[in-house]
């Protein structure tokens, strides 16, 4: 036996060893198997670092079984998953042997070769990837372990592959993880990708995080051996620990915040991890534990997050809480179960029913479909990734029906999930009593109203103010009802509907229209009459144009009143007004919407016919 065999044969048995206690005696003849068939496969096959490739199946298929706790048939097709890609092995010759479900996740994880890429090579593999879900939740949890191993094995190829390959974690798998649930994994995703992209920066994060743990060390064991103390005092079984943030999390929370190293705080958590009593709830033992400790330390207030009773949508759950340590200030509490802590790292998997599982897939079908619907495939991916990195916030209806919506979303997101019809009419939100604009971003908790207008119709800036799909799909699909201006418009002279115009051909094939009276018109028309182009400006009633109005007159009981009901009799929206009065004479300028010049002149003829009222103009100057 050489070298490689003493290898290889180390390796699985240690792999059996970890497994054999789950498995049958079946399943592990099965299992035995296929490693059998996958290594005489893959014999004359190396990785670039020499190491025979079969290696590298069995640390996937142990990623699998023991790390992700999955089943024989999902060991099997981990030791499968490269075996037709990279080996003349045919997918009817392992469904014979391994039967339909083996094959089928084989074959659901075999990228599929093609002669033209719908995309790119990458962002097809991703939709692969992602189209798994229509079959089954194992398929991407193989990938996912496949792309795990490779990047704890990357420093084998040469620079350019790690950029790829590391970029690729970061930009997709890392976030795939996240939003499945799977901690562990993602966090280790995105510290390798971080420690092959930035080698630098993540050593000298690195470094940072040693020192910055042992200059904290003695004070935290202070607070730790109390905590510890505390709990033993009453009876509580748990384990105290304390956990720092690993280079890429504390890179990517410096990079968000603009702040150095020494400017970020919370980079570590106390963990309070406590057995699961059959005879206490573990709400009740989480409330015992913070009821203990907040009569020995003081609490910051509203520092409370509770996942326990509202988990995050990934499935999350966990108590946090900050307490004050005389030794080093505020310090992050996170008090969890033996139970929510093997669920962190199991993921959507965690407690595997059929209906839990299903939910969930459910749920991610109905996202990518409606994400594919509204995008282009050049989009598709990006805005699939965003999905996944946002985190989510819980928010509530006046009447506390609750709302899963992204980190980020606004009241606009919120008036879009409840019903389409109060999002394209949402006027206003009242976020925990107090009225808001409905581009307000909300937060974990708020309780949103929406004021609905049935005059209100989607602004083209709202696509920029949400962060959900459906309201970004919404939004554009009445903002291209809208019937589009046909023209670029002078931004000097603002030339509105009926009024006369002279157009110019200019370079985006686009007709430019100004005033006759224009300067810039005259100008164009004296040394480049070639690019005249005879127009028309028609009212549209579809259309609206922003306009300003200057007032002076002489103050009276009422004069705003009047000045401003001349607009609002029209239906006319007003989107700014500033007024002053000095000595009795009223300086006023009023920011509103027409549809054409002769509405604009028949309301400063209006206001113009009022009492008091001594001029009105048209202004281009701002409030």
């Amino acid at each position: 036996m050489d070298a490689n065999d003493l290898l290889i044969n180390e390796q699985v048995l240690s792999f059996y060893k970890s497994i054999e206690k789950r498995m049958s005696p079946d399943d592990m003849a099965r299992i035995k198997d296929a490693f059998q068939f996958a290594a005489e496969a893959h014999k004359k096959d190396f990785r670039k670092d020499g190491k025979p490739y079969i290696t590298h199946p069995i640390e996937v298929a142990s990623i699998i079984g023991v790390e992700l706790e999955l089943g024989c048939n999902s060991i099997i097709a981990a030791l499968l998953h490269d075996v037709i890609e990279d080996t003349p092995v045919e997918i009817d010759e392992v469904e014979k042997r391994y039967g339909e479900d083996v094959a089928f996740l084989v074959n659901v994880v075999t990228k599929k070769k093609k002669k033209n890429y719908e995309m790119s090579k990458q962002m097809d593999n991703f939709k692969q990837v992602l189209d798994s879900v229509e079959y089954d939740i194992r398929a991407i949890l193989i990938k996912l372990a496949d792309r795990l191993h490779n990047m704890r094995t990357l420093s084998s190829l040469n620079e350019n592959k790690q950029m790829k390959i590391a970029g690729e974690t970061d930009y997709f798998y890392a976030p795939l993880a996240n939003k499945l649930g799977l901690y562990n994994i993602k966090t280790e995703l995105q510290n390798l990708s971080l420690k092959f992209r930035c080698p630098n920066d993540y050593e000298e994060l690195n470094r940072l995080l040693i020192e910055e743990e042992k200059a904290y060390k003695s004070r935290l064991k202070v607070f730790t051996d109390k905590i510890e103390a505390i709990l033993k005092k009453n009876n509580i079984e748990a384990e105290v620990d304390v956990k720092y943030r690993t280079p890429y999390s504390l890179w990517f929370r410096m990079k968000k915040l603009g702040k150095d190293f020494k400017q970020v705080d919370n980079k570590r958590t106390v963990w309070i991890i406590f057995k699961n009593d059959q005879q206490v709830s573990e709400k009740d033992k989480t409330l015992k534990i913070y009821s203990l400790l907040t009569d020995e330390f003081e609490d910051l207030p509203k520092s409370i997050s509770n996942y326990i009773d509202k988990p995050k949508e990934n499935g999350y759950q966990g108590f946090h809480i900050k307490l004050f340590n005389e030794q080093s200030g505020w310090e992050d509490i996170h008090i969890s179960s033996e139970r929510m802590i093997r669920n962190s790292r199991l993921g959507c998997i965690a407690e595997r029913t059929d209906s839990t599982i299903a939910n969930w897939i459910d749920k991610l079908k109905a996202v990518l479909k409606e994400i594919s619907a509204q995008l282009n495939e050049g989009s598709f991916i990006e805005n699939v990734v965003s999905y996944f990195y946002n985190d989510d916030i819980r928010v509530f209806s006046p009447i506390g029906q609750g709302i899963i919506l992204p980190q980020g979303a606004t009241a606009l997101d919120f008036a879009y999930t409840i019903h389409s019809e109060l999002g394209e009419h949402a006027q206003y939100a009242r976020i925990n009593g107090k009225l808001c604009s409905v581009k307000t971003v909300l937060k974990r908790g708020d309780c949103v109203e929406i004021g609905r207008n049935e005059n209100i119709i989607p602004n083209p800036d709202w696509i920029n103010h949400v962060k959900t799909y459906k309201a970004k799909k919404d939004i554009q699909l009445r903002l291209n009802k809208i019937k589009k201006i046909s023209y670029n418009r002078c931004p000097v002279c603002l030339p509105l509907p009926e009024e006369e115009v002279i157009g110019f051909k200019m370079g985006d094939q686009k007709i430019m229209i100004h005033k006759r009276n224009c300067g810039k018109a005259i100008s164009l028309t004296s040394n480049m009459g070639h690019l005249i182009d005879n127009v028309t400006f028609n009212e549209d009633k579809d259309i609206f144009y922003p306009v300003s109005i200057h007032i002076r007159a002489i103050d009276r009981f009422h004069l705003l009143h009047d000045m401003i009901d001349c607009i609002t009799q029209k239906k006319l929206s007003i989107s700014g007004l500033k007024t002053e009065t000095i000595d009795e004479i009223v300086e006023c300028r009023i920011h509103f919407f027409v549809h054409s010049a002769k509405e604009l002149q028949d309301i400063i003829t209006a206001i113009k016919t009022l009492n008091n009222v001594e001029e009105v103009s048209r202004t281009t100057l701002p409030l």
